[in-house]
């Protein structure tokens, strides 16, 4: 018997990796004698870098990059085992957590940090990098992170212009000339689950500007900013950097990264899933564990953790069992999928703060009476 874990985290209360541990002890009792393969995931948010790095090995790496206020922030990301892909966090650099509530403001925003970081990876020898960009504080259009890897930006005077979403009105000459050399020979996968375009009702600034602190006041003047950016780089480069889904991800880095850098915008749990080669370590598997916090039909239809994970099993004939925090309406569309079944760590009536505060022991439980019954289905005739 071979068992594979793949699960994500339970937001603040429950690592990936913490999953994979408990998982691992609970079929050492269940199932003395079975394979296990631990493989903890995550969608490109908090964790991925985690997640990877324990699933393929390789290092963490700690790099000094601008933060979104241009203060100095530790960044960390991984240099995965193959000693060529990097795994990068966006909101490591330019995440909204560096950015007290009393002066979110993205007009004062920058994604310089992100590009300080991938350029750091790409010296250290970088030919893939991954790059989860959830959790932004920003609505630049990727200046920052384009300034960082090399193309300059200057206002009608030809003077540099501060890489923030405010002063996106003033880029009047877009030169990409000075990019990093490097990047010709590096490939960019960009994990996002985001499909909005860069501009307009559903774009950037309107769907996402307001967690970051776009208020009605400003929230135009930052459009028509983004608007005649837009323009001016697709004059220079020649290639869409507005329409394509994904390009108002993290405040429109996907229209940076997409419409300059040539990256690939992929699902969230795909892009992972084929980073740790999660296709081949499922030869000779028996049954599949995954799961995350709460699963519903929103985690159906977007495509979450336990989703992906299914929909590979499914390709390979192999049950997918998920263990998770809580059950919403939807979450049967599971089972539409492959064959599979829900197991719920809540196990009586108990407040969120008790489900979180008592996570490991509880989700340790769930494992336990799902392996149980599965052991015994396996012994029915």
């Amino acid at each position: 018997m071979k068992l594979i874990f793949a699960p994500d985290s339970f937001k603040g209360s429950l690592t990936a990796i913490e999953s994979c541990d408990i998982l691992e002890k609970v079929t050492a009792r269940i199932f003395p004698g079975a394979e296990t393969v631990s493989v903890p995931v995550a969608d490109g948010g908090e964790g991925t870098v985690d997640a990877l790095l324990r699933a393929m090995g390789g290092q963490r790496i700690t790099t000094q990059v601008t933060g979104p206020l241009f203060e100095l922030v530790q960044a960390q990301w991984g240099m995965l085992g193959d000693g060529v892909t990097a795994v990068l966090e966006m909101a490591q650099a330019s995440g909204l957590p560096y950015v007290p509530a009393d002066r979110k403001d993205p007009r004062l925003t920058t994604s310089l940090g992100t590009g300080e970081m991938m350029a750091e990876a790409i010296r250290r020898g970088a030919k893939k990098l991954l790059i989860g960009i959830g959790g932004s504080a920003t609505n630049d259009g990727g200046i920052g992170m384009l300034q960082a890897l090399g193309a300059v930006f200057t206002d009608k005077e030809r003077k540099p212009v501060r890489p923030v979403g405010g002063c996106l009105k003033d880029v009047e000459n877009a030169d990409f000339s000075g990019l990093l050399p490097e990047l010709s020979d590096v490939q960019i996968t960009v994990i996002c689950d985001v499909t909005n375009p860069l501009l307009g009702e559903n774009g950037a600034t309107f769907i996402y500007g307001p967690q970051k602190g776009a208020v009605p006041a400003i929230r135009d003047e930052l459009e028509s900013g983004m608007v005649h950016f837009a323009d001016v780089v697709e004059k220079a480069c020649g290639r869409d950097f507005r329409s394509f889904p994904g390009a108002g991800a993290a405040g429109g880095l996907g229209a940076a990264l997409g419409g300059v850098l040539k990256a690939k915008l992929q699902s969230g749990i795909d892009a992972v899933l084929d980073a740790v080669d999660f296709d081949k370590k499922l030869s000779g598997v028996s049954l599949a564990v995954t799961g995350e916090g709460r699963i519903d039909g929103q985690s159906v239809r977007f495509g979450k953790v336990p989703v992906g994970v299914a929909k590979r099993c499914a390709l390979k004939g192999i049950p997918a069992v998920a263990i998770v925090g809580g059950i919403g309406e939807g979450a049967e569309g599971l089972f539409d999928l492959c064959e599979s079944t829900i197991q719920t760590t809540v196990s009586g009536p108990m407040s969120l703060e008790k489900a979180m505060s008592d996570a490991p022991a509880l989700y340790e439980q769930a494992a336990e009476r799902l392996f149980r019954a599965i052991r015994i289905g396996m012994s029915l005739k």
